[in-house]
């Protein structure tokens, strides 16, 4: 239950974090449609997706699962509004992932702060140290190439149309799609294993300093 109460706050706040990115990304393309519906806000209540930001991923912690993810509402996007639409889409979806690196970082970056100042207790190391792993998981799990996941944007621009129109519709069953391939065994790990050896060369740089 301790584990929960760091672990769900960490994880909610990094993707409602990363849904904005989106948002403010798609703002500089020229749209607003994010913000004309109240969407760029750090406020959760707004982002929150009752089976992905809460049931998911708790029932992965309480049921000891050895992965855990989870997701937010989808900002609402207008791609159409994009000065150039290609380079848009593929720049806003990419704005997502890297904002959860960008936290990473930062969580990184507060538990040095912290040591520099001597002033370092165990509930700020492990707040830390989820902050810095979930938002690596984050990045990764977003970059996989599975529509509608950030990374299959990417793929889906650089694809001919109607190679692209076939890729996107896949979304349909996307979710399906990544819980499968989470379960066969020895992929997880694969999978994660940037996120892994990230989150390790991060934090052993910061216990080294």
């Amino acid at each position: 239950m301790e584990e929960l109460l760091v672990v769900l706050p960490v994880l909610l706040f990094s993707v409602v974090v990363h849904e904005c990115a989106h948002g403010y990304a798609a703002e500089w393309w020229g749209d607003p449609t994010a913000r004309m519906l109240g969407r760029l806000t750090l406020n959760p209540i707004p982002h929150i997706d009752v089976i992905g930001s809460v049931l998911v991923p708790g029932l992965l912690l309480v049921t000891g699962a050895n992965f855990l993810f989870g997701w937010a509402k989808p900002v609402p996007i207008t791609p159409d509004n994009f000065r150039d639409r290609r380079l848009g889409d593929i720049t806003v979806s990419l704005a997502g992932p890297a904002s959860n690196i960008a936290l990473a970082l930062g969580f990184a970056g507060l538990l040095l702060g912290a040591r520099l100042l001597g002033f370092v207790p165990e509930a700020l190391v492990q707040l830390c140290t989820y902050g810095v792993f979930l938002n690596f998981i984050l990045a990764v799990f977003n970059l996989l190439p599975i529509p509608p996941l950030d990374g299959s944007h990417v793929v889906a621009n650089l694809l001919p149309r109607r190679a692209a129109y076939a890729y996107r519709s896949l979304g349909a069953f996307g979710l399906v799609i990544v819980i499968v391939l989470l379960m066969v065994p020895g992929l997880l790990g694969l999978v994660f294993l940037p996120a892994q050896v990230a989150t390790q060369l991060v934090l052993g740089v910061v216990a080294g300093l």
